[in-house]
């Protein structure tokens, strides 16, 4: 896996004269979106226990995509959110009313951007690399959250795999990038939230770029990111070296 120096060590450069290693980056949705207002409030609603709800949560959330690509019964994920939020609330014995699944579930539509977010795009697109997102989110999800950060029409495509009605990391999924751009996988960088997406993405072709933020192991899946980085900051700093 290729060592990134860190920000500090790069000298300053001109985006605008920068040439990028590849023609486009396909984004999964949280390099760029926040998810930690999520925990904030499963925290504030369930005082003591949210952590522990968002965790299985989430842990469900794929389990249940991965599960019903395998067996094909597709729903979006919202309905997989759904579901896996109704079992989370069930398996730690919460009293999750109805009002109170819609307000962790509407969180989805309205997430914000990392900080690093809005200066790693603007540079990016300032040195001609095209952009797009490539999420197992709904498209109303999608939207919702850029909306919300002030980024429309910051991407040239927004992608949801609900699209071909399947999920990361199957292959159908990630070709959907392929297709939208025109372009070979190797023209198009990967950038993954989740060490299986990065392995995944690798596994189908694609360069991949792991934004690493939780400082997490990679996934031993026989498949691992090109490079790795703490920040979007690692990433422009791959992409323009």
């Amino acid at each position: 896996m290729t060592g990134l120096r860190s920000p500090e060590e790069h000298p300053r450069r001109s985006f605008r004269t920068a040439a990028a290693r590849f023609k486009a980056l396909a984004f999964d949705a949280f390099p760029i979106f926040d998810p930690r207002p999520i925990d904030a409030l499963a925290e504030a609603l369930f005082p003591g226990n949210g952590t522990r709800l968002v965790e299985l949560w989430r842990n469900r959330q794929f389990e249940y995509s991965w599960l019903r690509t395998a067996s094909g019964h597709y729903v979006d994920f919202m309905k997989v959110s759904e579901e896996a939020l109704v079992f989370a609330g069930n398996a730690l014995r919460l009293q999750l009313s109805g009002e109170t699944r819609d307000q962790l579930l509407h969180a989805y539509l309205t997430l914000g951007v990392w900080p690093d977010a809005r200066p790693t795009l603007q540079g990016l697109r300032s040195a001609g690399v095209r952009l797009a997102l490539l999420s197992n989110l709904t498209p109303d999800m999608l939207k919702g959250s850029i909306t919300t950060s002030g980024l429309e029409g910051v991407f040239e495509h927004v992608l949801s795999t609900d699209r071909a009605k399947t999920y990361k990391p199957s292959p159908d999924a990630y070709r959907l990038g392929v297709d939208a751009f025109g372009l070979a996988e190797n023209q198009i960088l990967f950038v993954a939230f989740a060490g299986w997406d990065a392995a995944g993405a690798k596994a189908f072709g694609y360069p991949t770029f792991w934004v690493n933020r939780l400082g997490l192991p990679s996934e031993e899946l026989g498949s691992k990111a090109d490079a790795e980085g703490k920040s979007l900051a690692d990433l422009t700093a791959y992409v323009l070296d």
